[in-house]
């Protein structure tokens, strides 16, 4: 298994990458998927502005993308794919939601591996699964429900 933490935001708190690879590993380890290698990349707001627009046709930043990876054709990979985590959209939520920020950052790290492992939430039935799952992984790891 290869996590990989990365990101150069400035004026802004960062989770320790020690506990963003826990987060990552416990939903692998849960999850099973055949790749194991995932970067989880920390973007300033302006970044994180562009790709949401570019990919998803939304012209804000968000708190969280997760961006599965397609192999080459005739090329078998071990990357599952790159989360990408906005701090200051983190921080704000937590604020406003009156959570801890590591709590929130933990949530959003589950919540994206989750969706790098197949996970969705466009149906209720499939939110609720997620939601169900995420609440465990982040009991595992010592977090509060998120919800």
């Amino acid at each position: 298994m290869e996590i990989f933490v990365e990101g150069d935001v400035t004026g802004v708190d960062l989770p320790d990458s020690n506990s963003v690879r826990a987060c990552v590993e416990a939903v692998l380890h849960r999850c099973e998927p055949e790749r194991d290698q995932v970067a989880v990349q920390f973007v300033d707001e302006e970044a994180m502005r562009e790709m949401n627009h570019r990919y998803r046709d939304k012209d804000a930043a968000t708190n969280v993308l997760s961006f599965v990876f397609e192999d080459p054709p005739g090329k078998k990979t071990r990357i599952l794919g790159d989360i990408v985590i906005c701090p200051e959209v983190v921080h704000r939520e937590a604020d406003a939601q009156g959570k801890r920020s590591d709590a929130h950052f933990a949530h959003l790290v589950v919540h994206g591996a989750l969706h790098l492992c197949g996970y969705d939430h466009e149906d209720p039935k499939d939110a609720r699964a997620m939601e169900a799952i995420e609440t465990e992984i982040l009991a595992s790891l010592g977090f509060d429900n998120p919800y």
